[in-house]
């Protein structure tokens, strides 16, 4: 390692080179206010061999038709990709992993990790990632609506002290999942923008040629071409990916709001309500978020839907729109803190997306994180199904002494395919469903279902600990999503017959129900009648993905 430092650091055009930077230095963790800096951090940790002849089929040297330096080529080093070569790392596996800038993101989803995802994390060894970033503890949520409170904490009971949701700068914790991943000696980490998927030949990947993945092309230090091959690679990509349409043709993501993102200011503690829990407001037009990202700040998210004109931020109609629409329905304890943000603060708006998973089996290749699925942010549950898909991806390919046999490969990617839905798609149907309740609409019997909704959680006892377990990642069975929905609708119904069922009343209960029909039924069957209602092991048996 002194030698391969050594090199390193006397290389020419080395960029990253720090002068007698002595081993401890090199090896401490960033303060969780170290922003920019942390490109060089991380850069300075990178085992880059700059040597050509050593370099694999990433670099000149090696003769035609010699193996793959790696084991497995991952793309993107977002929270899927750089959780999944850290777990396989640290199986023995040798894992390139590429990401196009190592910079710290700076994004406003991706800030919410439920207790189920930390109960993952600790699956795949990184519960140690949300400590040193100020992360916060949330133990479950308080929800308004039209001056009434619904507060719903997570059943954590026996899981162990450290068990609870916790919220971050998603930055920050993106680059805790870096640091640990370029801790793993079989994972070699590179700045490098992929542009395109090759196949086994070295040629261009063409989807229809029959042909395997077999690595990639890309760019390093914005003008150095190399390829990368491997028999195994792993897109990871996320929001923006740029290979999704090539391995998934049929993936067509949705947007059906906008988050517009404002950070508060000053304790958590002081400023929300009920500290230690998110907050929910029922308002209109959709819901609006608040929870604390660090000691010091609290995130607040406006939700606008596609049907509403997006506000400019430039010309002021956002900060006039947040001031008079939003403000007056907030909790009164947030209406100052909030004013005072949206005068002094930045905005920062994020589009959400939505896009079941459509499984296709690509020989060499397959995505994973937002690449491969999305679901509303609302619920907070992207991490813990990354995580969820992670520690099975994991636990599927365990058992391959390699991956050089692709069939074997293809038969445990499928195994994943399967393996998957069952938490993936309970928290994406919850997620979806949830957004299309909690938005307010013209529908007199939509509204009584949001307004079911609302009070079936402040029912308490198992009326709130089952949807808040769903809602944590704690509870996965997509029967019990179901049964919960619908009962929110039989509530809402026998609410309407009180005092009387008149005829006005019945009918308007006859719409309740069709209304979330409505919302249930395309939800799932987007996401798949089979893999969500037939057990893994028969769709693993039959090779259904």
């Amino acid at each position: 390692d002194e030698r391969r430092r050594a090199a390193i650091e006397s290389a020419p055009g080395n960029r990253f080179a720090r002068p007698n930077l002595p081993s401890a230095s090199r090896r401490r963790i960033p303060r969780a206010s170290t922003r920019v800096t942390n490109l060089a951090f991380i850069a300075e940790r990178l085992r880059i061999d700059f040597s050509r002849e050593t370099m694999g089929r990433g670099g000149e040297a090696q003769a035609s038709g010699s193996p793959p330096e790696w084991d497995v080529i991952v793309v993107g080093a977002g929270v899927a990709g750089a959780s999944l070569a850290y777990a396989l790392g640290n199986e023995g596996r040798k894992v390139l992993l590429l990401e196009r800038d190592l910079s710290e993101p700076v994004r406003i989803v991706g800030e919410l990790l439920q207790p189920g995802g930390y109960l993952k994390l600790k699956e795949l060894g990184l519960e140690h990632c949300v400590d040193g970033i100020d992360a916060q503890k949330v133990h479950g949520y308080a929800m308004y609506k039209d001056g009434g409170e619904a507060l719903v904490g997570y059943p954590l009971e026996g899981r162990g002290d450290d068990v609870a949701g916790r919220s971050f700068h998603n930055g920050r914790f993106v680059m805790r999942l870096r640091e640990a991943a370029l801790g793993c000696e079989k994972v070699t980490v590179r700045q490098a923008t992929v542009k395109k998927l090759l196949n086994v030949n070295g040629g261009e990947w063409v989807d229809g040629e029959g042909e395997a993945i077999g690595g990639v092309a890309a760019t390093e230090n914005e003008t150095e071409k190399k390829e990368y091959f491997a028999p195994l690679t792993v897109v990871c990509d996320g929001y923006f990916s740029s290979f999704r349409k090539k391995l998934t043709p049929a993936a067509a993501p949705v947007s059906p709001s906008t988050f517009v993102g404002i950070i508060i200011d000053g304790d958590p503690n002081e400023l929300l309500p009920r500290p230690g829990h998110g907050h929910v407001v029922l308002g209109d037009p959709s819901p609006v978020l608040f929870y604390p990202i660090s000691s010091k700040e609290v995130r607040c998210l406006v939700d606008i839907p596609a049907h509403v004109k997006m506000p400019s931020v430039a010309s002021g109609a956002m900060a006039e729109y947040v001031l008079t629409k939003i403000v007056p329905q907030v909790p009164e304890k947030l209406r100052d803190p909030l004013v005072r943000a949206v005068e002094g603060g930045a905005f920062k708006s994020m589009m959400n997306k939505t896009m079941p998973a459509q499984p296709s089996r690509t020989p060499g290749a397959v995505l994973l994180g937002d690449a491969f699925n999305m679901r509303h942010p609302l619920t907070g549950g992207g991490m813990t199904v990354a995580f969820s898909d992670v520690v099975t991806m994991k636990s599927m390919l365990s058992p391959l002494p390699s991956f050089a046999d692709a069939d074997a490969v293809g038969e445990r990617v499928d195994a994943f395919y399967a393996h998957r839905t069952r938490p993936a798609l309970t928290i994406n149907t919850l997620a979806n469903a949830l957004y299309k309740v909690f938005c307010s609409s013209t529908d007199s019997s939509m509204e009584e279902m949001r307004r079911a909704c609302f009070e079936y959680l402040r029912l308490g006892g198992s009326m709130s600990a089952g949807p808040i377990a769903l809602l944590g990642g704690l509870e996965t069975n997509p029967l019990t999503l179901v049964t919960h929905f619908f009962s929110v609708a039989l509530f809402g119904v026998g609410r309407l017959m009180v005092p009387l069922p008149t005829p006005a009343r019945i009918w308007k209960g006859v719409n309740l129900l069709k209304g979330a029909v409505k919302i249930i039924v395309p939800i799932v069957s987007g996401e798949g009648l089979i893999r969500m209602f037939v057990p893994s092991k028969y769709r693993e048996k039959a090779r259904i993905i």
